[in-house]
């Protein structure tokens, strides 16, 4: 009943909204055009002087007077309808880049084109594409937006590409030469976009040549805003570690982390380490392919000297500090920066046992630092212990004074532990050397 009771109200107010400027009441309506769940009562002749499709329904139909059309497929339902109607009865309307998509897709679908008539809607929507539209950053995107309830009929008319065209060139512009405060309101912009559009101009930004720091910038701005929960909020307020199931939102939001990792920028120093991180926690959150989680995995071992103790962290608890995650991918991390030293060490001709570079030791620094913070969880297992502090070379620690901190809180979290079990830690560490 409410239901009806509201598809009665949608037609009356459309009804009475078309009375408003019909142009003559003296004239009768001869046509009910029916959108959707909204009714239009007008004039044949109105609409067959501006609209070829209407007129071929009309000269094709079967019933002698014909008193009924459908059209509730018209691409922007009723209110564009509504638009293009004023447009044959010669009532003023205005064409914003909110509707001008929605429009010059209505007007291809009743044919009101300047092939049929002089002036036509299709023309009149052109002319708005190019002149007003598509002649800056903004509205490029704001008329991308809304293309994505027009599919496919805007790829059709190209509108797509001329808007992913003109988008990625001022973009690439904006990056290179800022015209305003700050100089990355560009990134903004693009990320109001679905990620299906903002797919398509980061792949022309590339094209035409944006350095990898520009598309960082555009990648980092649009994960924020898309996934803020996720990713901006490293609180994680709101998510509990049981937060896991697959829900739409889960689903949708696995979908959009993936595809945004497909596209990263190839050089891998170009996103901080500390927004990896946080990627690859929201990763392991939502259970994403692993093909996905192992591409995070190589670009934080690969710029691991830069890591922090807070950034292992966030790789290491659930969102609301609970309980430890899997610390499988800490330990992968750790071991493919391992072997990525060792490997330039051999290359240069050296001996990775006896001399460890800077980037060796600060990584050794901050890896005991952190087994120092984890070591209070009681959930951390003697096993793991061992497993990620072995990780580091003995030769990369000048001085063991944080290992030992952290293996001195380990047992004292765990007063439990047998002496043998300290033995255990001791022999599998090797001898710990303290500074003086």
């Amino acid at each position: 009943m409410a239901a009806s009771l509201k598809g009665n109200n949608r037609r009356s107010l459309a009804m009475e909204r078309t009375g408003q400027w019909v142009f003559s009441q003296e004239i009768p309506t001869d046509v009910v055009v029916e959108v959707g769940e909204a009714n239009f009562s007008l004039h044949k002749f109105m609409l067959v002087a501006k609209s070829n499709y209407i007129r071929k329904l009309i000269m094709e139909s079967k019933e002698a007077d014909l008193t009924n059309i459908d059209l509730s497929d018209i691409p922007g339902g009723p209110e564009i309808f509504e638009k293009a109607a004023k447009f044959c009865y010669g009532v003023n309307f205005e064409i914003t880049v909110h509707n001008v998509a929605a429009l010059r897709c209505a007007a291809e679908y009743l044919q009101m084109t300047d092939k049929y008539c002089d002036g036509n809607l299709a023309g009149r929507t052109e002319d708005f594409l190019k002149q007003v539209a598509l002649t800056s950053l903004s509205g490029a995107v704001v008329v991308l937006k809304s293309c994505e309830d027009l599919l496919p009929k805007v790829e059709e008319l190209k509108i797509v590409q001329r808007c992913v065209d003109v988008a990625s060139t001022k973009a690439c512009n904006e990056a290179n030469f800022p015209s305003r405060s700050p100089p990355n309101w560009w990134t903004e912009e693009l990320s109001i976009l679905d990620i299906g559009f903002f797919e398509k101009i980061i792949a022309a930004m590339k094209l035409r040549g944006a350095k990898s720091l520009t598309v960082a910038s555009a990648l980092i701005t649009y994960t924020e805003k898309t996934l803020r929960d996720l990713v901006r909020d490293h609180t994680g307020n709101g998510i509990k570690s049981s937060d896991t199931e697959d829900s739409d939102l889960r689903s949708r939001q696995r979908e959009l982390l993936e595809a945004i990792v497909l596209l990263l920028p190839s050089e891998r120093a170009a996103l901080p380490i500390n927004f990896l991180c946080c990627l690859l926690r929201s990763a392991i959150f939502l259970k994403v392919v692993n093909t996905c989680k192992n591409e995070l995995e190589k670009r934080i071992s690969a710029i691991l000297e830069h890591v922090t103790v807070d950034d292992l962290l966030v790789l290491s608890f659930t969102y609301d500090g609970e309980k430890l995650f899997d610390l499988d991918s800490v330990r992968r991390i750790i071991s493919g920066f391992v072997e990525k030293e060792k490997s330039v060490a051999v290359f240069n001709g050296g001996d990775f046992q006896e001399v460890c570079s800077t980037a060796m030791q600060r990584v050794a620094k901050t890896v005991d630092a952190y087994l120092g913070e984890i070591a209070t969880n009681g959930e951390l297992s003697i096993s793991k212990f061992n497993g990620i502090a072995n990780l580091v070379p003995k030769d990369a620690r000048k001085v063991d004074d944080d290992l030992y901190r952290a293996i001195d809180i380990f047992l004292k979290v765990r007063r439990g532990v047998q002496n043998d079990f300290v033995s255990t830690i001791l022999f599998a560490i090797g001898g710990l050397l303290m500074s003086r």
